[in-house]
């Protein structure tokens, strides 16, 4: 497996599909946990520099602001989505992560998918529909690691 960074909005199903890739045996990093995302949004980027530079195959999941910075260090970066009703849906009911609940979480990701996701859509080199069962979804992106 390639390094390979999996991005979207909040319900997109990037923790589900690391979790999977997980499963399978590769190396993956949800930087939505451990610290790897700073107080002020950010990724701590002398960790995130370290984790590239250390593994050539890796998985990382998150959106952040800085995340372009490293789009260089990845050999696929892959764009998660889904539509927005199925995003909310998705963040209202989850039970891993609290973010999404609330209204005005729920109008930021509203937001975000007009004005964060195409900005995210044009550094991908790769999206694939949040939607599709999980298993495929691994499957797409196992590939991307093949000649």
């Amino acid at each position: 497996m390639p390094r390979i960074l999996v991005t979207g909005m909040s319900g997109a199903g990037k923790s589900t599909l690391l979790a999977e890739l997980a499963r399978r045996g590769h190396r993956t990093v949800d930087t939505d946990e451990d610290g790897w995302e700073l107080p002020d949004g950010f990724w701590d980027e002398p960790r995130m520099s370290d984790l590239l530079a250390r593994h050539g195959d890796v998985v990382v999941s998150g959106t952040v602001e800085n995340q372009g910075g490293f789009y260089d260090r990845f050999d696929h970066v892959v764009l998660l989505s889904a539509p927005v009703d199925t995003l909310i849906e998705r963040v209202r009911t989850r039970t891993n992560n609290p973010y999404g609940r609330s209204p005005e979480q729920q109008d930021e990701i509203r937001r975000y998918v007009v004005e964060v996701e195409p900005l995210l859509r044009r550094g991908a080199s790769v999206e694939l529909d949040g939607r599709r069962p999980v298993v495929e979804l691994a499957d797409a992106v196992e590939a991307l690691g093949r000649p």
